[in-house]
């Protein structure tokens, strides 16, 4: 299985609408070459471009849905399209990934659960998700978190139970904490004997630069690509079998306890 990282800057100057079409070029030109591609967090804002959430949000079927519906049928590619700032009608705003088929058909809708900001940010002008999201693709099983998730394993433990693994995330990671990026992402990796496509941007979003290094680790925690820190599609070529092998011989999933059953608590 291929897959491409678009590893993109979103940089003031540059209108939502032109670089909705710079992306659907990018995952155009992915078509042969690429089985699944996948975007970064917020591109059409940036991360921490917290006062443009709000005007720029859009409805789940929105202009960001049809275009990237549109690439992903032409390239004929799975297209994990990153995440959009999503207006729900009835509700608050989400931060939302979308998935779309190589038909342009959409194949799930990820809402962030954990939100970061702590008081400030994304923690409070969005709702958190509540859904646990995998997605069957003809190779490999995702599951789909997004950036923040990263620091919260019980998630993808929880997406280990409903079959993932391929672990997909989408981000947008500051500069000043790359060391956990990197870090992070084999973790969940080893721990879930699974491979993870973590894909982040260059740049700087609204004063806050960008770690880049979107990475592709295997079950056992070996990194098989990384990026720099600018702008680059990287694109690398896996074998997701590798997961059942790999889980067949060093079975330590089998061994879980906790998470399986409620312990039992002493204080002493």
């Amino acid at each position: 299985m291929r897959a491409s990282l678009i590893q993109i800057a979103v940089e003031a100057g540059e209108s939502v609408e032109s670089r909705r079409l710079r992306i659907a070029s990018l995952v155009r030109e992915q078509a042969g070459a690429a089985d699944l591609v996948v975007l970064p967090e917020l591109w059409t804002t940036g991360a921490f471009a917290y006062e443009e959430f709000a005007g720029e949000a859009e409805p789940l079927e929105g202009p960001t849905y049809e275009a990237m519906a549109k690439a992903a049928s032409d390239a004929g590619v799975w297209l994990h399209a990153g995440s959009i700032p999503e207006r729900d009608p009835e509700g608050p705003l989400y931060n939302t990934s979308l998935v779309f088929s190589p038909s342009g058909e959409l194949a799930a809708a990820y809402r962030k659960i954990h939100r970061f900001g702590f008081d400030k940010g994304e923690a409070v002008l969005m709702g958190a998700g509540e859904d646990l999201v995998t997605v069957r693709l003809p190779e490999t099983t995702v599951g789909v978190a997004t950036c923040y998730d990263l620091r919260f394993p019980e998630l993808f433990r929880g997406l280990v139970d409903a079959g993932a693994e391929t672990l997909v995330i989408p981000a947008g990671w500051p500069e000043r904490r790359r060391a956990h990026w990197t870090l992070l992402a084999r973790a969940r990796a080893v721990e879930n004997q699974a491979f993870v496509l973590a894909c982040g941007t260059a740049g700087t979003h609204a004063g806050v630069p960008q770690a880049g290094h979107s990475i592709v680790v295997d079950p056992w925690g070996e990194v098989l690509a990384e990026a720099g820190s600018g702008e680059e599609v990287l694109t690398v070529e896996f074998d997701p079998s590798r997961v059942a092998t790999t889980r067949e011989q060093f079975p330590a999933l089998k061994d879980r306890v906790l998470g399986l059953r409620t312990p039992g608590r002493r204080s002493y």
